[in-house]
This record gives C-alpha cells, sequence and structure tokens, in this order.
C-alpha cells in the first residue's frame, strides 16, 4: 500500500513536471541507501540519465515560464509526462518491495499504467489551465503559475518519498484544484462565446 502512495505520488508530480520526481529519485538512489533501484532500473542514477534529466529539467523550467511558449511546450510534454509517470511509478513500486513478491512486482505494467493515468490527467489539467491563466493575465501569470507548480512537484515528490500517507491529502487537493481550474476554464470559454453570460 505504501508502495502504491509512493508511486501514485511521484507520479502526480511527474504531471507537472516531468524531471523533478525523476531526478530526485536519481539523486536518492545514487548518493543514499534510501531508495535501492532492482535490476531494470539502475540506469536511473547513471551519470548520463541524470546529466541529461538536469538540462531537460532546466529548459523545463525556462520554457514553462513564457507565454505561449509554454503552451506550446504542454503539447510537448504531452508524451513525456505521461511516460515519465509510468516510469517513475514502476520504478518506485519494484524498489520497494524489491524483498517482497507482490501482486505489482509480478505485474509491472500496472504499475506503468496507473502512473500513466495519474501523471496524464494532472499534465491534462494544468495544459487546459495555462492559456486561461495567460488570457486572463495578458502572460504575467505565466511565471508565476509555473513556479508553484515546480514547487509543487517538488514537495509532492519529497511527501511521496517521506511520508506516503501524506499523499492522500496531497492528491485529494490536488484533484480539487484540477477540478476547480476545469470549472473556471469551462466559465471562461463559455464567456468568451457569450459575453452576456451571468456565471453567477
Amino acid at each position: 500500500m505504501l508502495a502504491a502512495l509512493t508511486g501514485m505520488g511521484l507520479s502526480a508530480a511527474a504531471g507537472l513536471n516531468a524531471y523533478i520526481p525523476f531526478l530526485v529519485v536519481a539523486l536518492v538512489a545514487r548518493f543514499t541507501d534510501y531508495i535501492t533501484l532492482p535490476a531494470g532500473y539502475e540506469w536511473i542514477e547513471s551519470n548520463w540519465a541524470i546529466g541529461i534529466g538536469a538540462a531537460l529539467l532546466l529548459a523545463e523550467v525556462i520554457l514553462d515560464k513564457v507565454p505561449v511558449v509554454d503552451t506550446v511546450n504542454d503539447t510537448i510534454q504531452t508524451f513525456i509526462r505521461p511516460s515519465m509517470g509510468g516510469l517513475i511509478f514502476a520504478a518506485s513500486t519494484a524498489a520497494s518491495e524489491l524483498d517482497n513478491s507482490t501482486w505489482m512486482t509480478e505485474n509491472p505494467w500496472v504499475s506503468v499504467v496507473l502512473g500513466v493515468v495519474i501523471s496524464g490527467l494532472v499534465h491534462t489539467g494544468k495544459m487546459a489551465a495555462r492559456p486561461v491563466v495567460n488570457a486572463g493575465t495578458v502572460g504575467m501569470g505565466a511565471p508565476v503559475v509555473s513556479t508553484v507548480e515546480d514547487g509543487a512537484s517538488f514537495g509532492l515528490t519529497l511527501i511521496a518519498l517521506i511520508a506516503p500517507l501524506l499523499v492522500i491529502i496531497a492528491l485529494a487537493l490536488l484533484a480539487w484544484l484540477l477540478i476547480w481550474m476545469w470549472l473556471r476554464v469551462r466559465r471562461w470559454r463559455r464567456t468568451r462565446r457569450d459575453p452576456a453570460y451571468d456565471p453567477v
């Protein structure tokens, strides 16, 4: 159960920023004994994986804070974030259950699918909300929202690794936020089509 919660938290974090949970897991596995990656996932803590991850994170942090460019980046990340969510869910679950054979370790595809779905849902909410934020703030909100998302991704990653039980609360808050943003997006789009529409 704790392994699943850790994987859920990490994959949700990947939906906000694909490279933060990847790099945190890679660095923790590389320099501590807190995470031991099993066979098939050791490459995550290799020099080249960490180097590429760091370079991509730098590009993501910069591009995601530029209006319009952030939307293009989100479109590209549609393929990357869910994939990273699936990878990191599977890796963390396999690492947590290294010494115990469970249905998740015996069926690793389940972890991958769950990671892809969770990360994809979070990414979809982020991608739908960003154009609305940009239009409503004339682009000024992009760097602010992006910084909050990066901070949330890092915080969720730490929670998933250190206190997985709190992932339940964090995911509930994230789900509420995504639903709220979705409703705001619908209201904004309806207002644009019909200026006389009164959301109240």
